[in-house]
């Protein structure tokens, strides 16, 4: 079962509506005997990223999680902020990352002063596939998904970056590595794009 984990941020709700409606089995995790029945991990997040990584660390969620990534290689996705929290650190804040998947998060606002782009990154955008990743599977070459963001990933490693985008500057949208992934995008707000993604996370 796909456990959608509960640290306090995040839209639970609506990726438990999604999965609902595309009929795959998914609950919330809120505790480490709710991590030790998943099959695949969801990890959202919203706003800040010291306070996600602040409420994600005092959850009593990460040791376990960790035990079921690293160790039994069960997959698991980071979605918008919760993407941002698997990278080493954040030009946000001033706490450390996982650093799951090694990498910085960076600000756009000095790459798109000088283009006369808004502030955050806010509407439908077309994204670039880097690789034949499982996750992007039975997608077009620039599938268009819905995005909220001001900050964006910075892989360490290029192998890591599964698919890029365009805003005042090539940024890198989606990332993963061995079981562990992260995408930039709300899928949930992404209609028919962000199903099939959510769908294709749940076959891996």
């Amino acid at each position: 079962m796909i456990k959608i984990s509960d640290y306090g941020i995040g839209n639970i709700q609506a990726f438990l509506n999604v999965y609902k409606r595309l009929g795959i089995s998914a609950d919330v995790a809120r505790s480490v005997d709710d991590i030790e029945s998943a099959t695949h991990l969801v990890l959202p997040g919203v706003g800040a990223f010291d306070q996600a990584m602040a409420l994600f660390n005092d959850s009593g969620l990460r040791e376990g999680i960790e035990k079921r990534v690293f160790e039994e290689r069960i997959p698991i996705i980071g979605i918008c902020v919760g993407m941002q929290m698997l990278a080493t650190s954040s030009e946000e804040g001033n706490m450390s990352g996982l650093g799951w998947i090694p990498g910085q998060v960076r600000t756009f606002s000095s790459n798109i002063a000088s283009k006369n782009l808004p502030m955050p990154h806010m509407g439908w955008n077309s994204i670039n596939k880097r690789t034949n990743t499982l996750l992007l599977k039975d997608f077009e070459e620039t599938p268009s998904f819905y995005f909220l963001h001001s900050f964006y990933y910075e892989c360490d490693d290029v192998d890591d970056v599964l698919a890029t985008a365009e805003y005042g500057h090539n940024f890198h949208c989606i990332v993963g590595r061995n079981n562990i992934f992260g995408i930039q995008c709300h899928p949930e707000k992404s209609h028919s794009s962000g199903y099939q993604l959510l769908k294709n996370f749940a076959e891996i």
